[in-house]
Order: structure tokens, then sequence, then C-alpha cells
């Protein structure tokens, strides 16, 4: 996600609360955004890992990247939604952390100066988000 939209996504298994919520996407990545920058701006720079609602997580890792219309360097946030279960959240975020550390930075080479107002540029990585998780 950067800017507040959601620039690639994959649904990995339906979470119920979640499918019935019907959440537009980018609703939510404009949530996800606004939750960070104010995170980061009222806690000195802190950046959220994950939110609990209910029996859903909300697990972001946060990273920045250039872009060709921008100077300076910008948040990039991946994010995923995990059922919590009985299990510890702080398990389960450590382990969501870890395995999408790689995916992240193999999207930061990729895209990074490039021109992120063409969003079709980056249907392609959805596969590669795939074969990550096979």
């Amino acid at each position: 996600m950067f800017r507040g939209f959601v620039l690639v996504s994959h649904i990995f298994r339906d979470i119920p609360e979640i499918k019935e919520a019907r959440l537009n996407e980018d609703l939510r990545g404009a949530f996800i955004d606004a939750i960070n920058t104010f995170a980061k701006n009222a806690f000195n720079n802190l950046s959220l890992e994950y939110l609990e609602s209910n029996n859903t997580l909300f697990i972001f890792k946060v990273t920045e990247v250039k872009t060709s219309d921008c100077n300076e360097f910008e948040p990039v946030i991946l994010y995923g939604l995990a059922e919590k279960k009985k299990k510890d959240p702080d398990k389960i975020v450590k382990k969501f952390l870890e395995k999408v550390e790689p995916i992240l930075q193999l999207f930061v080479t990729r895209y990074n100066n490039k021109d992120f107002s063409e969003l079709t540029q980056f249907e392609p990585f959805e596969e590669e988000i795939v074969e990550f998780f096979v």
C-alpha cells in the first residue's frame, strides 16, 4: 500500500468476519495509511506492527521507497489480515513479519524510482507474492 492506495492484493484465505464486512480495499488502505501516519507523528516515529479486532489481526510491515515523482523516501506498507483464534498474537505477528520481509524488499528493489501512478505495473507482482507462500 502506498499513499493510501492498495497497489497489489491477494486473498489467500477468506476470513469470515472480514468477508461479511465486505470492506472496500481502498477504504481499508486509506485507514491503514492514516493510522500508521498518526502513530509515526504522535509517538515520535513509532510504526505499528499490528491491531487486534475480535478474532482478526491487522499486521503491518512498513519500509520506504522512492518514487519518480518525489525526491524523498515515502512509506510503503505491506499488510495482512490473519485470524487470531486462540494463538498468541505476538507469535502470529512475528511469523508473518518474518515471512513477508523478503517480499517487501523485492518490491522495493523492483519498483524504486518508478512512477507509482501507473497501477497496472504492479499486477504481475501478485503472482510473486503467491510464490513466496507456496
